[in-house]
């Protein structure tokens, strides 16, 4: 009995001091995943806004379309994430959310609408895939008013703006936002 009792206290023990690793390692995960937009939205709206400066705001489409997936390749490559951006709105048919970006999206738009700060909102958490443990992360990226002019209202979007969506996106969903609304989010997922 007592061998029984010493035993069930090292296991309890043992699994209490794993349980703290594994919180250190996830407090770890999260750190590094909020590092992940801090490097590649600065570096983004930098692009863009000289895109922006060179050919007006209906040629800086080209940033958005074909440099950020770029951006987000590269990083993905140089971090060891997997990186993309995602929208319930999306624009570009590659930024149409999987089921846990879909479910943490529509959170961040209920912690907006409680009053929370979009350029705080983000979340990450260990989710069991398919068998396979990943960490996944997301940022909310809150529409500033730079973004209003490609993703606003009719009346707010750049000259040329609706013409160039209509030629390249067809299927636009990406419009009518105003500020501070959340446009969509960088998410991030790593294999455990």
């Amino acid at each position: 009995m007592r061998q029984k009792c010493l035993i069930s206290m090292l296991l309890a023990a043992g699994l209490t001091a794993g349980g703290n690793v594994l919180a250190a390692d996830e407090a770890q995960l999260l750190q590094e995943a909020r590092g992940i937009p801090a490097k590649m939205v600065p570096k983004l709206l930098e692009v863009l806004q000289v895109e922006i400066d060179k050919s007006g705001h209906a040629g800086a489409i080209s940033v958005c379309r074909e440099k950020a997936p770029v951006m987000a390749k590269n990083l993905s490559a140089q971090t060891g994430w997997q990186i993309r951006r995602v929208s319930l709105k999306n624009r570009n048919p590659k930024a149409v959310p999987d089921a846990w970006e879909r479910a943490t999206l529509e959170d961040f738009e209920r912690r907006l609408d409680a009053g929370e700060n979009p350029t705080g909102i983000d979340k990450g958490e260990i989710v069991e895939e398919n068998g396979q443990k990943f960490y996944r992360y997301m940022k909310a990226l809150p529409t500033q008013d730079l973004c209003l002019n490609c993703h606003g209202t009719p009346e707010r979007l750049a000259p040329g703006v609706a013409e160039k969506l209509k030629e390249l996106y067809p299927d636009d969903k990406a419009v009518g936002y105003s500020s501070a609304q959340i446009r969509g989010a960088i998410t991030a997922k790593k294999p455990l």
